[in-house]
């Protein structure tokens, strides 16, 4: 069904969507290569929100050098769209520019979209081939895929720790358990998120900025986009003066609301119904998917991101390793109650094990 060349094209169209990794929020990162007669005639990735998708950056960038596309076969990494959002649909940009084969990685789950786009163009008579490198489209989009499907963010908490499990001294001295390759690997992942997520107990012991630092943009063209950042507060006394909360923050709080906040700070109060001293930490997920956010990073203490992953709201863990031993007392990566027997243990499974300088970085998914 598809050739070494297919393959090697689609390959290419991976590569430029991973150039949308940090802007294209909310949309999914999407590449595009169009070809015909072995010869690339354009190439495009998705725009920030309100500028062109991956197909009609490329579609573009032929016209802008009069190239035509007639009979040309585009490769795109997910189903175009084929609804008015912010732009025009994509379909109609291929239809019209006499595309004939479009070869694409996935269907979009977007039920505005969802195998409709692969409709259109098969009623325009274009041959439409769907599933090349399919396992690769579905990592970079992971948080979309959720949020269209669940509508709920891609939760990935990160923390850094020693070999025995510690986080910090106990005395919340961890600056720093693991080396500069690490941190600045941290920040990669902060900047592929749509928000990054702490606690108010982070806040107050290290008044952590929460922004992506030691990272440029994949192109010099392309702007560096600071993530959302939110804060838990079930408290309701983060210090106004936090520096997360510099530039506007989303502060979740139960029944008792944080006083004298700046004014770019929104509070959204959402008690548990249970505890209305806690707060309902999936209702806040919901609604941060609803504001967009497809991949949520979580860097917080034990005591938040322990139960929510006893809640079953974590889907990935990215956890650095120092070759270091802290002991018995020092500070514990999760707060979670004991299970009564092995086999009641919160599972997760091993994705990724990567050297990263002096540290080991593991990435492990929710079962």
């Amino acid at each position: 069904m598809f050739s070494a060349v297919d393959e090697q094209h689609m390959r290419r169209a991976l590569a430029l969507a991973a150039l949308a990794m940090n802007h294209a929020t909310p949309n999914p990162r999407v590449g595009c290569v169009i070809v015909r007669d072995g010869i690339v005639l354009a190439e495009g990735f998705t725009q920030p929100p309100g500028e062109p998708h991956a197909e009609a950056h490329a579609i573009r960038s032929a016209r802008s050098r009069g190239v035509s596309l007639d009979g040309a076969t585009a490769y795109v990494t997910l189903e175009p769209c084929n609804h008015f959002g912010r732009t025009p649909p994509c379909t109609e940009g291929l239809v019209a520019a006499g595309v004939a084969r479009v070869v694409a990685a996935m269907e979009d789950p977007n039920p505005k979209v969802s195998g409709r786009g692969f409709s259109r163009l098969r009623e325009a008579g274009i041959d439409v081939r769907v599933g090349l490198c399919a396992h690769d489209a579905i990592e970079l989009n992971i948080g979309f895929i959720k949020r269209m499907t669940t509508g709920l963010p891609w939760v990935r908490c990160k923390v850094a720790a020693s070999v025995d499990g510690r986080s910090a001294l106990s005395n919340g001295e961890s600056q720093w358990i693991t080396g500069p390759e690490a941190r600045r690997d941290g920040h990669y992942w902060r900047a592929r998120a749509c928000a990054i997520l702490t606690g108010c107990g982070t806040v107050k012991s290290d008044d952590p900025q929460m922004t992506v630092r030691d990272v440029l943009p994949p192109l010099p063209a392309l702007t560096l986009r600071q993530p959302l950042r939110v804060v838990f507060d079930h408290l309701g006394d983060i210090p106004p003066t936090a520096r997360v909360l510099r530039g506007g923050a989303v502060v979740y709080c139960a029944d008792r609301r944080p006083q004298k906040l700046l004014g770019d700070v929104e509070v959204v109060s959402l008690p548990d119904k249970v505890n209305s001293a806690k707060i309902d930490m999936a209702a806040a997920l919901q609604d941060l998917a609803g504001r967009g956010v497809n991949e949520l990073h979580v860097e917080a203490g034990a005591r938040l991101m322990g139960p929510m992953i006893a809640a079953g709201l974590v889907d990935e863990l990215l956890i650095y390793l120092a070759p270091k031993i802290l002991g018995r007392d020092a500070r514990e990566m999760f707060s979670l109650a004991e299970p009564l027997k092995l086999a009641d243990a919160v599972q997760f499974d091993v994705h990724d094990v990567t050297r990263v300088g002096t540290d080991v970085r593991m990435i492990l998914r929710a079962t």
